[in-house]
């Protein structure tokens, strides 16, 4: 059995079949106040029983001022609580690990989706975003932790907290970003104060077993790599997270700050200490022999979005076959459908080359889907 088969365990909550989590994909399906959809209630319980250990959800926003796309799923309020609650059991129920990725998009919430100017930890004239106050820094941090409570209370086994990608964590992380002048800002321990604290929260309001993972980038968006390689290590060596999910869009690609090259961005964290915290990596693992390339770099687990769209059972065709050949994109929009893709989603993907023939074409061919 290669190790993406064998199965993972954590600090707590319950083990991992296998090493495959699904990343948690943008896909615009669900309700505009929320709402659980049919359709994404589809999309991601066909990757449980795809055979994934772990399914995450979309990014989840956690107040209303932080929705990033149309049709996002949300953890902001109670009315969330029954889609959440049937999705996490019937996750569970194909022995997948259900975990809930929360998110706030902060300044890359757009106006016109949130009906006001976006927030941000300080004012940003390129975003038309509005400095946070001190009060809504801690409504904020709250209300994360208020959405761990509430996926608790939907029957997830754990969350993971999004700071990456420019969103909401990840620009109080960003030095370049955060310009602000008070706890939460200035230093890196400062920036990192935000992050801190709602893992605290988590990990005090939330039952001991509850698995708690957060989601960092290793460069881009405002992050230095020396930062992000130290705060990576300070959370894994903590002992208050479960997992470490390192969001490097290039797994084998070296860093882009020139102190850094002679190494790849996944030899540049397997280095580091983990304490008791699972490491993983996603970032342009299509193929099955990425796959066991980064397993064998000495990550614990790989996460796949990209791969998990073509496949929904992508770890059932690795374990038959870890030498597979999978589908390139474009694929056709039937192609899609049968893999679990709503028309919503599959006109998003369009955007990003996934989908086969002329715009017109497309569009008729979704509408029939």
């Amino acid at each position: 059995m290669t190790k993406a088969l064998s199965s993972l365990n954590f600090q707590r909550g319950p083990d991992m079949k296998n090493r495959f989590m699904l990343a948690p994909l943008t896909n615009s399906q669900s309700h505009e106040d929320g709402i659980m959809s049919k359709e994404e209630f589809h999309w991601l319980t066909m990757r449980a029983k795809g055979g994934f250990g772990l399914t995450m959800t979309c990014a989840a926003h956690v107040q209303a001022i932080g929705k990033g796309f149309p049709g996002q799923l949300g953890f902001f309020s109670d009315k969330h609580l029954e889609g959440l609650t049937r999705l996490a059991k019937e996750i569970k129920s194909h022995n997948s690990v259900a975990i809930a990725q929360l998110h706030h998009a902060g300044m890359r919430s757009p106006k016109e989706l949130i009906g006001e100017d976006p927030v941000c930890p300080s004012d940003n004239e390129e975003f038309s975003a509005r400095a946070l106050t001190l009060s809504e820094v801690h409504q904020l941090r709250d209300d994360f932790i208020e959405a761990a409570v509430r996926a608790e209370k939907a029957g997830f086994d754990g969350v993971e907290l999004h700071g990456a990608h420019g969103y909401i964590l990840c620009q109080f992380l960003s030095g370049e970003v955060n310009l602000r002048d008070d706890e939460y800002g200035g230093s890196f321990e400062n920036r990192n104060r935000l992050l801190k604290e709602i893992i605290e929260g988590v990990r005090s309001e939330c039952r001991d077993d509850f698995m708690l993972g957060v989601r960092i980038s290793s460069e881009r968006f405002g992050i230095l790599l020396s930062e992000s390689k130290e705060l990576a290590e300070d959370l894994m060596t903590s002992g208050d997270i479960d997992f470490l999910d390192m969001s490097l869009w290039d797994c084998f690609k070296e860093p882009q700050e020139e102190e850094f090259k002679g190494k790849t961005l996944i030899q540049h964290f397997c280095e580091l200490d983990r304490g008791t915290t699972r490491l993983g990596v996603a970032g342009n693992l299509r193929t099955p022999q990425d796959v066991t390339k980064a397993m064998e770099e000495g990550v614990d687990w790989i996460m796949l979005g990209r791969a998990a769209i073509l496949h929904h059972n992508f770890p059932i065709l690795y374990e038959e076959n870890d030498k597979f050949t999978p589908s390139q994109i474009p694929v056709s929009v039937d192609y899609l459908t049968k893999e679990g893709l709503s028309p919503k989603f599959i006109e998003y993907m369009s955007n990003w080359g996934f989908v086969d023939g002329s715009v017109d074409l497309m569009k008729e061919a979704i509408k029939k889907a």
